[in-house]
């Protein structure tokens, strides 16, 4: 409710100061850390989560499950398509919403802890990407060019590797050659 600036009960405004409270005892969330957490910046009434497929208006945010591998690719074509690198977050994982909105560019969350226990699919080997909704469309056309590079690149690397290993020195044309280009 806090990152999503969604207006709180009383209640739920107790149990964001007890919360904070703990987090600072443990010396998680220090009270200067707390103006440093993203907060939407457009106040809304409620916020929904859903797959895109189902979603009926303009997402604000699109939220993707990745493993790190697949970060490159992604933080690639954050840089393509924003003309800059995305930040990676940590606490709370919340928080990679209004960071996307508020500054229209994509983020990565490490996910923390809270977002960890409630959803399974935020195993270890698993952050969270976020991507405008404003730029899905570019931000998707650049990864499938980057993935189909980052595939031959990848080939490429792996045999220069193998012939530098085994004590040759080629040059970049002898591995393009290697490669069958």
């Amino acid at each position: 409710m806090h990152t999503h600036g969604l207006e709180m009960s009383s209640g739920a405004g107790t149990d964001l100061q007890d919360a904070l409270k703990v987090f600072a005892d443990l010396t998680y969330v220090r009270e200067e850390d707390v103006a440093a957490i993203p907060v939407l910046a457009a106040k809304g009434r409620y916020v929904v989560y859903g797959p895109l497929a189902e979603c009926t208006a303009e997402p604000t945010a699109v939220l993707l499950f990745v493993q790190a591998g697949q970060t490159l690719i992604l933080s690639e074509a954050s840089q393509q398509v924003e003309a800059g690198l995305p930040p990676a977050m940590g606490r709370p994982a919340c928080a990679v919403i209004p960071q996307v909105s508020n500054t229209g560019r994509s983020a990565l969350s490490l996910g923390c802890c809270g977002a960890r226990a409630y959803l399974d699919i935020l195993t270890d080997d698993v952050a969270v990407y976020a991507v405008p909704g404003g730029t899905l469309e570019a931000f998707t056309v650049r990864v499938a060019a980057l993935g189909k590079a980052n595939g031959i690149l990848t080939r490429f690397h792996q045999i220069r590797r193998r012939d530098i290993e085994a004590g040759k020195t080629p040059s970049v044309k002898d591995s393009l050659t290697a490669m069958g280009a």
